[in-house]
């Protein structure tokens, strides 16, 4: 049963932080990683009566260009949280707050089409930092070691994970969903050239440092010679 909708065509939204009065139980749903450029998703459900989280994950596989083309991630999306319901014993009385997120819309016509109630909301609080925090202890494990890299989505967090896959391109792009049609049309490129460009920097860093090294090896044969005959001439 879905949500009322407005007359702007708009539904209703609420915030999981202090959402409306319910009889029965509420369950959150939400994501993160599903729009960065690197790593899984996840998927997060939180039963806001007991607190307890159950996470679920989406392959950056999955993100591919093929994959993607099919509908790949929503359909894993679809499928994970079917599964974490029955985990949570969902039943008709209660209430799913659900992140008004583009990666749901299989979710919200799965469950239009099987009466199961849920309203859009935006999901903050507890849920939202339990899922983001998830998605950042994923991208450290990946290596990303940026100081700045928070649990805040946006452009700051793209440029990080992207500058992180210039880095090693030819080892980290596996790692990036590639099924984004940015990436294919703009920034792969750019990735390769940055990748370039420092490797050839590094070279050239590395080229310089070691014709010093070799100017200091020589000075050091030559200097004690002279010493040694301005001294023997004194005496």
């Amino acid at each position: 049963m879905k949500t009322e909708i407005k007359k702007d065509g708009q539904e209703s939204c609420q915030s999981t932080i202090n959402p409306s009065e319910w009889k029965g139980r509420t369950i959150e749903i939400d994501d993160a990683g599903t729009g960065d450029l690197v790593g899984d998703a996840f998927i997060g459900l939180r039963d806001a009566s007991t607190g307890k989280i159950i996470f679920q994950s989406v392959p950056v596989g999955l993100y591919n260009e093929e994959n993607k083309g099919e509908d790949g991630p929503s359909k894993h999306i679809l499928k994970v949280i079917i599964k974490a319901l029955k985990m949570l014993n969902h039943g008709k009385g209660d209430r799913i707050l659900l992140c008004r997120g583009n990666c749901f819309d299989l979710v919200r016509k799965y469950f239009d089409e099987n009466e199961i109630y849920y309203e859009p909301a935006v999901v903050e609080g507890e849920l939202q930092n339990a899922v983001e925090g998830r998605f950042i202890q994923h991208l450290r494990k990946l290596g990303v070691r940026s100081r700045n890299l928070t649990m805040d989505s946006g452009i700051q967090r793209y440029f990080i994970l992207f500058n992180w896959v210039c880095q090693d391109f030819p080892n980290r792009e596996r790692y990036v969903k590639t099924g984004f049609p940015a990436w294919k049309k703009k920034w792969r490129k750019i990735a390769i050239d940055r990748y370039h460009n420092s490797k050839r920097g590094k070279s050239h860093i590395r080229e310089t440092i070691e014709q010093r090294a070799n100017e200091i090896y020589q000075n050091m044969f030559e200097s004690p010679i002279s010493i040694r005959r301005a001294t023997s001439k004194d005496r």
